[in-house]
């Protein structure tokens, strides 16, 4: 099996070098950049060339490693991290020095949507220097809440059309990269652990970027490679929709998993780098890419399927092998997919919703209709417990070595109680120490598993 995983070890065997990130490191023996037809693969699969298993640096082992030991102290006079909160019952366990030294590294943020949809991209109009209630995210709260690392996702949504969403995730793409040149004393781009680390050491928010849905590369392995290059570091297979080449968890199966173009995009990730991530993908394209692929895999925004039945969330069975395969499974907030009474609510919706013709997978459709569904028929709270149930679950089935945090904030509107924006991960730790979890333990929830 794969032991080792994820942003520094993942490009170690893809022979990836992030000094001069760039066309040319993508590119390299690849012969053309025009879309690819299903059944015709270019390039060489270095990570199936390559050993998989590795002795290792024990830094990149170590959470935390180079960056500045004196956050915490900062953390403590500025309030970034509010408070040392005690565990009843136990020592007390201070959550800010814990955070200082395993900052929380989030697997999926979607403030770059929220920018197109509320100011149509314009940073003059909403200032995310400034803590605001617009958004759940600001640079102030994701300080607040020990936030040193995300991956902010760039998004189109899968019924646009196939031109369109390219053209509407380089878009994203773009605003991350101007949110990172406007606010370079805040934000540093990052596409490797190293980087992150080197985030870190500068007292600043390391910034990745993941790509939500494999619709938006227009079945193009040369679009793929130009994310890539970009520093778009995972590729959601899906999302909502099926595309041409994959299945999604949330639409009627088409491929029976992958086409045989889709194990080509997963070996070319593979091949450059690129984390395959299996949040949104039916279970049987969770276990067609599994098959193929030969790097570890990540959920960036899961959660566990036999705590919430939802469709949106990971089997057991999957997370089995995503413990042998050496993946993560980043377990997100969204009430309907943590809390079985919210899944009941939500099912109801859904019916009212398709006796109106809406289609329940059209994400702004839905969203919008459930809005209004909620003034006469709330929905009930979910909770912090709720989402301590999916984290222990995933701990328990596939170890503590394969669970993060991914909570999806900025893409839904609503979230659970104490989670209500990007400040509550510290909550959500001491609500997890209270219940056992150690600061090792902590650490690998927070940054450790997806750095190593």
């Amino acid at each position: 099996g794969v032991d080792r995983v994820l942003l520094g070890l993942l490009d170690e065997a893809a022979g990836v070098d992030h000094g001069d990130i760039g066309i040319g490191g993508i590119l390299d023996q690849v012969p053309t950049l025009r879309r690819e037809p299903a059944g015709e693969f270019f390039g060489v699969d270095l990570v199936a060339c390559a050993s998989q298993r590795h002795e290792g640096d024990a830094a990149a082992r170590k959470i935390g490693h180079g960056h500045n030991s004196s956050w915490a102290g900062r953390t403590a006079r500025r309030g970034e991290v509010r408070g040392c909160l005690s565990v009843s019952g136990m020592p007390e366990l201070d959550i800010a020095a814990t955070l200082a030294e395993h900052p929380v590294i989030d697997g999926h943020n979607d403030l770059p949507w929220a920018l197109r949809e509320l100011v149509d991209y314009d940073l003059d109009a909403l200032d995310v220097t400034a803590r605001g209630d617009r958004t759940h995210t600001d640079l102030p709260r994701l300080r607040e809440g020990g936030v040193r690392g995300q991956f902010w996702s760039v998004f189109a949504p899968g019924t646009l059309a196939p031109a369109e969403a390219v053209t509407a995730t380089f878009e994203q793409i773009d605003v991350v990269h101007q949110l990172i040149a406007r606010y370079g004393d805040h934000l540093a781009f990052a596409d490797s652990a190293e980087q992150v680390r080197q985030a870190w050491a500068r007292g600043k928010i390391a910034s990745l970027l993941g790509a939500e849905g494999g619709h938006s590369i227009h079945n193009s392995l040369g679009t793929l490679r130009m994310m890539r290059a970009l520093g778009v570091r995972y590729l959601t297979l899906t999302h909502n929709q099926n595309n041409d080449w994959a299945d999604s968890a949330t639409d009627e199966p088409r491929h029976g998993g992958l086409s045989a173009f889709g194990v080509e995009v997963v070996r070319e990730m593979n091949r450059i780098g690129m984390l395959v991530d299996l949040s949104h993908v039916a279970p049987s394209t969770m276990h067609a890419a599994l098959d193929v692929t030969s790097a570890p895999p990540i959920f960036s925004h899961s959660s566990a399927r036999a705590i919430c039945d939802h469709p949106r969330n990971v089997p057991d069975d999957v997370l089995e092998r995503l413990r042998a395969a050496g993946g993560v499974c980043m377990v997100t907030f969204v009430p309907r997919f943590v809390s079985p009474a919210q899944r009941a609510w939500d099912l109801a919706a859904q019916e009212v919703a398709a006796s109106a013709g809406i289609q329940v997978n059209d994400h702004s459709a839905y969203e919008e209709f459930s809005r209004t569904y909620a003034v006469d028929h709330p929905a009930p709270l979910a909770t912090i417990d709720d989402v301590v149930a999916h984290l222990e679950h995933v701990r328990e089935v596939a170890g503590i070595d394969h669970v993060g945090i991914g909570g999806d904030y900025d893409g839904v509107d609503r979230l659970p109680e104490g989670l209500r924006d990007v400040t509550g991960y510290p909550r959500l730790l001491a609500a997890l120490a209270e219940r056992g979890w150690s600061p090792a333990d902590l650490g690998k929830l927070t940054s450790g598993n997806i750095l190593r």
